[in-house]
């Protein structure tokens, strides 16, 4: 084995992309930045998780011991030889153990680099390492995709690669065969799956490859579901980017996104990136460097320079170019808030009981009774904006791996509960007039969906309500003006995760006039707390321009 010093490599590449030696998208400076806390946060054997730097070295050392089995590196007869970059994912993701269980860490890797990336290659060696020399009895080491050719492009290198290396099958005990790889006297094996395996299977490792072809969920969730007996699994996922915007690719990328800008806290699941930031000009070739970590080794500049000339030159294949060379999911919807600045005004410190007395806005989106439902409060002091949110949801949708987020959020008091299946609008209106005994509520602004009999009873309390029309008209003014008071840090809140995932869901949709109407890329992806912001905003707008006490034509107000 090698005895080179890998994880110096993955710190050194770290080093390299946070002081833009390396060119680095953000999702890729994110995902250094995250180990490199977590390289401090967590440095000793009695804390949470622990870096094993032995564990991190051996999965690359194997790899490297690997033989190349296309292109002009297997008729030189080469070694495999990792890339910083590599060396980076496969020290992290194999570093980190469990302290009370010293097991593996991450359970989960999402690999998306463009294509020609080397990706088949790395998931063979891994497949390889998890298949021979992670001392797992009767190892199961699947490589699964939609087409029996795109299955083989992870198993068939990985099957040459054992053949190839000296010595290497009579020291395991493997017997080669056309559909698998197995290992009798421990009962492992490593084969092709195409759809999903039977539900008797058991990975120890699952591959994915070409994920963003899945029309369904189908292979990750028997993969997944079916390690359940197994003690440091792992479930690795390489793709480029896709077109389908509702495949479940796209949904694990966005929750890959939301682990490494904070949103999420999910310490099984490794993401990285590459790709190019949405700010850049990706007709300017040195962009493109960016999203291709192996650019000048396994993908040649020439090649690049040459899709790149097709993509200027010819429109019609420029979105399929952009997808498969710089990772850019062409039909997806760009997200509307800057979610860093959106941190920069966060202030913990805030309590809503330090604004008893004073005037406000009560902005509600209602929903539907069986999902998600927010109540926000919006003051105003001087010039700046402090919002306040109240989440709603039933307890039974807090039920299910799908619904961990929200369990974790309920747990921690961000997200109020309520009993069954639907939410219970007494408990709102108590609520809302509970903030009218306590704070000086100008209006209940809300939108006309499902609120007929709230906002009735409302009314016969002589609580002022406002029906906000859920179209372009009355949507853009707010929404320019919101995304104004976080670039300019004059909107304040106290770290609500569920509002900041919100923010983060939120997507904006331009007519002809440059007029936005915020929108959300999936059904799953709430965006209420930001409609319910939207509601009040509004209303505050217009009370910049009038006064507090004001009408506007074409509103209800009741």
């Amino acid at each position: 084995m090698s005895k080179k010093d890998y994880v110096a490599i993955a710190n050194q590449y770290i080093d390299d992309v946070l002081s833009e030696k390396i060119p680095a998208c953000k999702e890729l400076k994110q995902a250094v930045q995250r180990q490199k806390d977590d390289l401090e946060r967590w440095k000793t054997e009695e804390d949470e998780y622990y870096f094993v730097p032995e564990m991190a070295n051996k999965i690359c050392a194997f790899i490297e011991n690997l033989p190349h089995i296309k292109g002009i590196w297997e008729k030189k007869g080469l070694l495999i030889t990792l890339e910083p970059w590599q060396i980076f994912i496969w020290t992290t993701v194999f570093g980190w153990y469990k302290t009370n269980t010293w097991s593996r860490r991450f359970r989960e890797c999402y690999l998306e680099v463009p294509r020609k990336n080397s990706k088949s290659t790395q998931a063979a060696g891994v497949g390889l390492f998890m298949f021979v020399e992670d001392g797992e009895s009767g190892a199961e080491v699947y490589s699964g995709a939609t087409s029996e050719s795109q299955a083989k492009e992870v198993f068939t290198p990985a099957r040459l690669m054992a053949k190839k290396a000296e010595g290497f099958l009579d020291h395991y005990g493997i017997e080669v065969n056309v559909s698998n790889l197995s290992i009798i006297d421990s009962a492992s094996k490593f084969s092709p799956v195409i759809g999903k395996p039977g539900d008797g299977a058991s990975p120890h490792c699952s591959i994915i490859d070409e994920y963003h072809q899945h029309s369904g969920p189908d292979l990750y969730d028997t993969m997944v579901t079916g390690m359940g007996s197994r003690i440091q699994p792992l479930n690795l996922i390489i793709t480029t980017a896709g077109t389908d915007t509702s495949s479940p690719c796209f949904d694990k990328r966005n929750q890959v996104c939301k682990i490494l800008d904070g949103t999420f806290d999910n310490e099984e699941i490794f993401g990285i990136i590459f790709t190019i930031d949405k700010d850049d000009d990706w007709s300017d070739f040195e962009v493109w460097k960016k999203a291709n970590p192996n650019f000048g080794v396994s993908v040649f500049e020439d090649y690049l320079r040459s899709q790149h000339r097709s993509a200027l030159q010819r429109a019609s294949q420029q979105n399929m170019i952009r997808c498969k060379h710089l990772n850019q999911w062409c039909n997806a919807g760009t997200a509307f808030f800057n979610m860093f600045e959106w941190d920069n005004c966060c202030d913990k410190s805030l309590k809503i009981e330090d604004f008893k007395g004073e005037e406000c806005w009560l902005g509600v989106d209602l929903a539907s009774k069986i999902d998600i439902t927010v109540l926000l409060a919006l003051f105003k002091r001087d010039n700046h904006y402090y919002i306040f949110a109240k989440h709603y949801l039933p307890e039974e949708r807090t039920e299910g791996q799908d619904m961990a987020h929200y369990a974790g959020w309920a747990k921690e008091g961000w997200i109020i509960t309520t009993m069954g299946n639907m939410v219970d609008y007494e408990i709102i209106q108590e609520d809302i007039l509970d903030f009218c005994k306590d704070y000086d509520v100008l209006e209940v602004d809300h939108d006309p969906w499902n609120a007929p009999q709230l906002i009735g009873n409302l009314q016969k309390r002589k609580i002022t309500c406002v029906e906000i029309p859920q179209t372009i008209n009355f949507m853009s003014d707010p929404m320019k003006e919101m995304e104004g008071l976080v670039l300019s840090n004059r909107i304040h809140h106290n770290g609500d995760p569920v509002l900041k995932w919100m923010a983060s869901n939120t997507c904006g949709r331009y007519d002809k006039k440059d007029n936005v109407f915020p929108f959300k890329e999936r059904n799953e992806s709430k965006i209420d707390g930001v409609v319910a912001t939207l509601n009040a905003l509004n209303r505050a707008i217009v009370s910049k321009k009038h006064g507090s006490k004001y009408e506007k034509k074409g509103l209800t107000i009741i």
